[in-house]
């Protein structure tokens, strides 16, 4: 009766274990976008290639992109000099975040959440440690959609902007993040 009573309660909590394991979800294909609205010209440029993954054990995260990855700019030209005099894309070719989260969250629980997410930011070799606050959706199939805006002032990763082109690219830079991450257990 007594190894009856365990292979039931086994069959019981083998389904179960499918939620149990980590709660690892990553994406490859995250989408940024970043705006600078100076008084002379508007400047947008995108890339879907963010990487990254969220660790729901640890509440931990890390991302990545790739600078040279953002397209769009105004022109051939706006491009080649984000590059090369701004971002520096061949001496600095990612920009990264990575922490943790914040608020604790049953990640198995489909929903809608608001979280806020604390680590270092790193853009053009300059880390500042921010606190960014994300819209996050997990749905019924294990996965989350993320969206978060906030802003980036090029003088704290010390970006200079030179004086000839300050109506032309603002300090503070506007950037838009959504990604769909997919669950990968263990």
């Amino acid at each position: 009766m007594m190894r009856k009573s365990w292979y039931i309660l086994a069959a019981w909590l083998l389904p179960l274990s499918a939620f149990l394991q980590p709660a690892v979800f990553v994406t490859s294909t995250g989408e940024v976008l970043f705006k600078s609205e100076a008084p002379q010209e508007l400047i947008r440029a995108t890339s879907k290639e963010l990487k990254g993954a969220i660790d729901g054990n640890s509440n931990s995260f890390s991302f990545k992109i790739r600078i040279a990855s953002f397209d769009g700019f105004n022109s051939a030209m706006q491009r080649t000099h984000f590059h090369e005099n701004y971002l520096q894309s061949e001496k600095f070719p990612e920009a990264s975040f990575k922490g943790k989260i914040i608020e604790d969250i049953n990640w198995s629980q489909p929903g809608k959440y608001q979280l806020r997410a604390k680590g270092q930011l790193l853009i053009h070799g300059v880390e500042q440690e921010r606190i960014i606050k994300a819209d996050v959706s997990i749905l019924p199939d294990r996965s989350l959609r993320i969206e978060c805006v906030f802003t980036v002032l090029l003088s704290e990763h010390q970006i200079p902007i030179p004086r000839i082109v300050k109506e032309k690219l603002a300090d503070e830079i506007k950037v838009s993040i959504k990604a769909t991450l997919v669950w990968r257990g263990a």
